[in-house]
């Protein structure tokens, strides 16, 4: 047991929030923020670290992050100012960043989210998207809920 308590001890003690997005790691800033090879006009907008690993995981997208921390939630009493929305635009200021993408989940907390941080970002010189919603690869329909088919239907595009 005493190795066990040592070593979460020593996390406790080394694992830092990355000032800038949020991330935890080893250092402030984060190895995600300091990366020289990041696409500095893009940040991807998740709501907590996993989210964010999970992303990375992928190696699907090399820009920066923010995490909010969290999801506007009436009922658990979760406000704007519980989240870090005032720290996205306060990063948003310099002008580097020229895309949001808002990759948060499709519930009703996540979309509201999605839909407050739209309208906060309409005011400032960047481009905002959000993750899409449908098939998920390997998906067989007759399996699927409602909503993820009405969701996979209105995004749809043409092939070729």
């Amino acid at each position: 047991m005493l190795p066990l308590v040592e070593a979460l001890n020593n996390a406790a003690h080394q694992v830092q929030s990355c000032d800038v997005c949020g991330n935890l790691g080893g250092s402030n800033p984060c190895e995600v923020c300091r990366d020289p090879g990041r696409d500095r006009s893009l940040i991807c907008v998740v709501e907590d670290v996993a989210d964010l690993w999970a992303l990375e995981r992928s190696h699907a997208f090399r820009g920066l992050y923010h995490v909010l921390g969290g999801t506007l939630s009436a009922l658990e009493g979760i406000r704007p100012a519980d989240l870090r929305i005032d720290q996205l635009l306060e990063r948003l200021k310099s002008g580097e960043a020229k895309e949001v993408i808002l990759a948060l989940n499709a519930t009703v907390e996540g979309q509201t989210t999605v839909h407050y941080v739209a309208e906060k970002l309409a005011a400032m010189n960047v481009s905002v998207s959000k993750l899409a919603h449908g098939l998920p690869v390997g998906g067989e329909l007759d399996y699927l809920d409602d909503g993820t088919l009405t969701a996979a239907l209105q995004a749809r595009r043409k092939t070729g």
